[in-house]
């Protein structure tokens, strides 16, 4: 063994030092060392793709959730949060500084992570998180990323507004192709042992249908399979929204009584599959890996406990769930049905609700002339088929293409109620239309650019 010259100086002045045991002394500390730094941890990335108050039932579960970790005592360092955090001081909040996820819930707000906020909420900046890319987040928000490596798990959360094929932040959108590309640069990069993705949003079964990998050590659940809406749940009179989604709250509050230790992944799966009554729970990727480990192993640091929350009944979820695409009427509704007649309250919001009711019905149409328009030359007899039935998606490139143009020409993708109508874009491209053809289409009844008021 070499000596170093630390122990060959000390040999000067004491002949009875051994340098040998002192290089040894030397090297079982070096040793100790990296096995501190190599004991695996468990890693968190949380997001909230939206922003404003409609919207509030999305950064109430990311802080939730945050909750839920960090009392299982995963470490704020090793916890990544991107969410818009416009709504604790918002103007509509009753209690200024507070956020709720159920009717009779605790504040979920206190000690949150501020790493992402406002404009740094963004798809890009969230893969670079994923991907460990300090460089490109340099000045930004926290700078914090994943820097988990092949011994450490990692716990992903998203929810939001989806689509066929993407889910929505609050400026931009991200692609399943491009979040899946990320997925396997994280798998080929070692960047996790195993990986656990939750997501919710609408259609969000088409993040991973027929394109997440069932051999790279990730399972993933779902609010929703491929072609339905997830539901928004907890109406709330005093703030006029809902606070919470029900996918979402189900594995939450799972997670709040259960002893995480002892319940694997796939009895979460199936416990929030049973209370989920108004979409279909998916669940994908490698199966086993959700039947042979615990939610602990991803949802807890150094030990587990129950949460401060309660237990709740799920009652209240099936009584007042509504579709995501729905939330903004309804809530209108709501409020309208304990206004007194022909106060002026009254009367501005029901104009309000007619302003929805014509946007919508703009959308629909502006999309459904698209279609038209795409099919003119040769494919009239297409149309009903296309604004009909929801189509798998597979033409992943043409869709992307499409619906980039769709934004910049026409209106914000991020809205619910064009999302919920970008089915038939895909469609299109499902039967073979080039996304030339269905461009030009675009850029022919797009002429002005319809700009969404909140």
């Amino acid at each position: 063994m070499a000596i170093s010259p630390f122990a060959k100086q000390l040999a000067q002045y004491s002949p009875l030092f051994e340098p040998v045991r002192w290089n040894n002394l030397l090297t079982d500390t070096q040793d100790m060392s990296m096995k501190i730094k190599l004991e695996p941890a468990n890693w968190a990335v949380l997001v909230a793709g939206s922003n404003e108050w409609m919207n509030y039932r999305h950064q109430a579960d990311v802080c939730h959730a945050y909750q839920i970790l960090h009392k299982n005592g995963i470490p704020d360092s090793n916890i990544i949060v991107m969410m818009y955090d416009d709504l604790a001081h918002h103007w509509r909040n009753p209690t200024k500084g507070v956020i709720i996820n159920h009717p009779k819930g605790e504040d979920v707000y206190h000690g949150v992570p501020h790493d992402y906020t406002g404009k740094n909420v963004t798809p890009e900046n969230f893969m670079n998180v994923l991907l460990g890319n300090k460089e490109a987040l340099r000045g930004v928000g926290s700078g914090k990323v994943l820097e988990s490596g092949p011994d450490d798990n990692v716990f992903i959360y998203y929810t939001d507004h989806g689509a066929v094929g993407l889910v929505a932040f609050p400026h931009g959108v991200l692609y399943a192709k491009d979040f899946n590309k990320t997925i396997t640069t994280m798998y080929n990069e070692k960047k996790y042992k195993q990986m656990v993705i939750y997501i919710e949003a609408c259609e969000s079964g088409s993040m991973f249908e027929d394109i997440l990998s069932d051999k790279i050590n990730v399972y993933g659940t779902t609010a929703a399979n491929a072609q339905e809406s997830s539901y928004a749940c907890y109406h709330d009179l005093l703030r006029g929204t809902y606070l919470g989604d029900v996918y979402s709250v189900v594995w939450m509050e799972d997670s709040d009584i259960e002893q995480l230790d002892q319940e694997t992944l796939f009895q979460q799966y199936s416990i929030t599959q049973q209370k989920t009554n108004t979409s279909h729970v998916m669940q994908f990727g490698d199966l086993n890996l959700g039947k042979s480990h615990n939610v602990s192993e991803f949802q807890c640091g150094n030990h587990s406990k129950k949460n401060i929350f309660v237990n709740r009944s799920n009652d209240l979820l099936r009584r007042d769930a509504v579709r995501t695409e729905d939330v903004r009427i309804e809530s209108i509704k709501h409020r309208l049905a304990i206004l007194k007649e022909n106060s002026i309250e009254k009367l501005e919001l029901q104009n309000e609700l007619i302003d929805l009711y014509n946007l919508r019905n703009q959308i629909s149409i502006s999309i459904n002339q698209i279609a038209s328009l795409s099919l003119s030359i040769n494919r009239r007899n297409y149309m009903e088929m296309i604004t009909a039935k929801r189509m798998k998606l597979t033409e992943h490139d043409c869709y992307i293409s499409v619906t980039k143009n769709l934004q910049k020409k026409c209106f914000d993708l991020q809205h619910e109620f064009v999302l919920n109508k970008l089915y038939i874009m895909a469609n299109l491209c499902q039967i073979g239309l080039m996304d030339l053809t269905i461009n030009q289409a675009i850029d022919q009844v797009c002429q002005q650019r319809i700009h969404f008021t909140y």
